[in-house]
């Protein structure tokens, strides 16, 4: 009786500790990490009321008074606030414009004009063809938003109304982007200015999106363009030391910057020189999205990240442009949006002059190898349709390439063996004499014609 006392006591005490470690090391940090999430909730979409009260887009990076030159970040909120359980609720929650190719599938929400819903019809998340196609960007409210956005932006006490994140534009025209018909959207800020986004697509993966502004007031402005790339959340990485994933971009005379997602939450902010040539962007494993300015035109590239959301961005700001009374103003720029396919991404940089649009694959630090090496596997592969034999095929090539020097290799190999005797003997007689030891090899490797470092 005493010991099944004793051990109902014990059995009372341990769940006691139990019950109380898990209030302390799971239960209570749970508590405050949902208290901080709503309380940065909170702050987000009092910045995002704040931000959107003139109609400007918290996102957009924002000039400085008269020259665009320091473009700072404010907090990046705005548009859908709504919180759904998956994708498809998000994209099915709002008005869109279907975008239908034979590569890409989505939508732009006419809410804000942004390209946030696309899919690439041709890759699944599995070898079976029946599952889901792989999702590139997810609008805000769904689990891991991802997006681009175009627009405007004022100099700093600047009265001009400009389309923001809530703003409705109207389709003209056909209500389906495809490659053969372009997308033309329009807002009119009441005030003189009718602002137009038309966006063009290939039979692949480049979008072009042309901004204009018809101004009917009596007043000329000036407005600065911009682009973006928004990422809500570090996503699932293959964690391959030698593979970059996360930001990244190529500036003019400076070259590739690559930006990882914790270095970027650390500096809150990565601003390269202004530049007239390059792109930049998020990429992954197998995808990308990249902002192209188009070539000679000047732009000031931008890395941030918001802790108060979470989002990683990538933005230009373009120079000022001059829109007069009574007159219209235009500008242009691509976006690259799908799989990293080398033959695509080569065939961009030479057709639209892109500056070294190829790095955007990451080869590694011996791409002078690993490239031709993909290129010859690949080759193969699409001839005689089977990897396996591709490689097999490549791996006889390089044998058949090197061979004149392993032959020789072996061959020297093969005359070391059969002087291996002589060689004992000469190690034996000339022990305690290295020098002549050394000097009656070399004669012996000489008669024979063998190479004693060959293998």
């Amino acid at each position: 009786m005493i010991s099944e006392n004793r051990n109902t006591i014990l059995a009372i005490v341990l769940s006691l500790i139990v019950l109380l470690a898990w209030q302390y090391f799971v239960a209570t940090p749970e508590l405050e990490r949902q208290q901080a999430a709503v309380e940065a909730q909170q702050q987000a979409d009092a910045e995002r009321q704040a931000a959107t009260a003139g109609g400007a887009n918290p996102d957009a990076p924002q000039p400085s008074v008269s020259s665009g030159e320091n473009a700072t970040l404010p907090a990046q909120s705005g548009g859908q606030n709504a919180v759904f359980g998956n994708r498809e609720l998000a994209v099915a929650a709002s008005d869109r414009v279907v975008i239908d190719t034979p590569r890409l599938e989505g939508s732009i929400y006419l809410t804000g004009a942004r390209l946030d819903d696309l899919r690439r019809k041709d890759y699944h998340e599995t070898v079976d063809r029946s599952s889901p196609t792989i999702a590139l960007f997810s609008p805000k409210g769904s689990p891991q938003p991802y997006y681009t956005d175009y627009g405007w932006v004022a100099d700093p006490g600047s009265n001009v109304a400009l389309p923001g994140p809530d703003s409705v534009w109207t389709a003209q025209g056909t209500a389906t982007l495809t490659p053969s018909t372009p997308l033309t959207l329009s807002w009119d800020n009441g005030a003189g200015l009718v602002f137009k986004r038309t966006y063009s697509v290939d039979e692949n993966y480049m979008f072009t999106v042309a901004q204009s502004i018809a101004n009917s007031s009596a007043d000329a402005v000036t407005l600065y363009p911009y682009g973006l790339i928004a990422r809500q959340g570090i996503p699932e990485t293959t964690g391959i030391w030698i593979l970059h994933e996360g930001l990244l971009g190529v500036f003019g005379e400076e070259g590739l910057l690559e930006v990882d997602y914790s270095d970027l939450e650390e500096e809150g902010a990565n601003r390269p020189a202004k530049v007239d040539n390059g792109w930049l962007g998020i990429t992954d494993k197998y995808w990308a999205a990249t902002l192209i300015p188009v070539p000679g035109q000047e732009f000031q590239p931008s890395f941030s990240f918001s802790s108060v959301t979470g989002n990683f961005q990538a933005d230009y700001l373009g120079n000022g442009v001059a829109v007069p009374a009574g007159g219209t103003a235009e500008t242009s720029s691509y976006l690259f949006a799908g799989a990293k396919e080398t033959k695509l991404i080569d065939a961009y940089e030479e057709s639209i002059g892109i500056n070294r649009f190829e790095l955007l694959i990451d080869w590694g630090w011996f791409y002078f190898l690993t490239k031709p090496m993909f290129f010859a596997i690949d080759y193969f592969f699409h001839l005689l349709g089977f990897f396996g034999c591709a490689i097999l095929v490549v791996t006889v090539i390089i044998k058949l390439i090197f061979f004149p020097l392993a032959n020789k290799s072996y061959v020297s190999m093969s005359k070391m063996k059969l002087v291996q005797p002589q060689m004992t003997e000469i190690r034996e007689t000339y022990k305690d004499d290295r020098q002549k030891q050394q000097q009656a090899l070399k004669e012996l490797y000489k008669k024979e014609k063998i190479n004693p470092h060959a293998g």
